[in-house]
């Protein structure tokens, strides 16, 4: 990218992995932008940014932040019994503050009922947008391949009730090339929704085999049941919900919800989507324990 671009470009959850690695991309094409953080010290400092602490549920904030910023990149909160207030707060702040166009990170299969428990939180935020009389884009992203090596137990075992089913994970970097590529051309994906995956639908043997692969240390696949995989966590201490979300990660898994492949990265980016071994291989996801795992939405 190296066009320049003068038109203000919001975004949000600059400080985190998905929205820095936006951020970032957009700053490469010279796009002037607004930076919204809950932290400002924790931002990137980028040429052509700058940067404004605005919470998702200080309405007042962001409706200053987005005064006069047309087109708004809008990364999913951090997991809490309260994303979706949070992000339908974030909503009609920008409404107010007259943005144009939203770009929403959203969750692939996003539905009502959908397995992945975090999922559904995804949907009512796609239903208020749409309510909303905003222009916007809908970026489905499947599970992150990036974070495949921080289901394996410091044992080498991923545990979990995935059953044989299969998973098109994919990379943070293709979901920022494709974010990159919508916000600074808005205009022709308006409306639109992609859902966005890796090459390859892998169940957790491939998974297992390929982490076993690349990164040097032996890896299994071990399938639970249900109850097994709700007892396996309980030692965390993590309320009813989180629990829900994290074993709902496989069986969403089982039930197939999150198998296909699609062609949007290749199509929004104009390069072969990245597959697990091919991420791995770059340096792309570093072995961690199950007891650090992150966001997985």
């Amino acid at each position: 990218m190296s066009s320049a671009v003068t038109t203000l470009i919001g975004v949000t959850g600059a400080t985190g992995r998905l929205g820095g690695r936006v951020a970032r991309r957009l700053a490469d094409a010279s796009a002037v932008q607004q930076l919204l953080v809950r932290d400002p010290a924790r931002a990137p400092r980028l040429p052509g940014a700058s940067v404004v602490r605005a919470p998702f549920g200080d309405q007042d904030a962001v409706r200053a932040a987005l005064k006069d910023v047309p087109t708004v990149l809008m990364v999913s909160a951090s997991e809490t019994p309260d994303r979706v207030a949070q992000h339908t707060a974030f909503v009609d702040a920008a409404v107010a503050a007259g943005v144009q166009h939203l770009v929403y990170i959203s969750f692939y299969g996003a539905a009502p009922d959908c397995i992945f428990t975090l999922g559904r939180d995804h949907y009512a935020t796609e239903q208020h947008i749409r309510a909303s009389g905003l222009r916007f884009t809908f970026l489905r992203d499947n599970l992150y391949a990036d974070f495949m090596a921080a289901l394996v137990g410091e044992d080498g075992v991923i545990r979990g009730p995935a059953g044989d089913g299969r998973v098109a994970a994919v990379a943070q970097d293709d979901i920022a090339a494709v974010a990159a590529a919508v916000l600074l051309n808005p205009g022709p994906h308006a409306g639109a929704t992609y859902s966005l995956t890796g090459p390859q639908a892998l169940s957790l043997d491939d998974v297992a085999a390929t982490l076993t692969a690349e990164l040097g240390r032996s890896v299994r696949y071990q399938p639970e049941t249900l109850e097994q995989a709700y007892a396996s966590r309980a030692s965390y201490g993590a309320p009813d919900w989180q629990v829900d979300a994290w074993v709902s990660t496989y069986t969403a898994i089982a039930g197939g919800e999150v198998a296909g492949v699609t062609d949007d990265v290749p199509r929004l980016t104009g390069h072969p989507a990245t597959s697990l071994a091919e991420l791995l291989r770059s340096g792309g996801s570093a072995y961690q324990p199950l007891a650090d795992l992150p966001r997985l939405d």
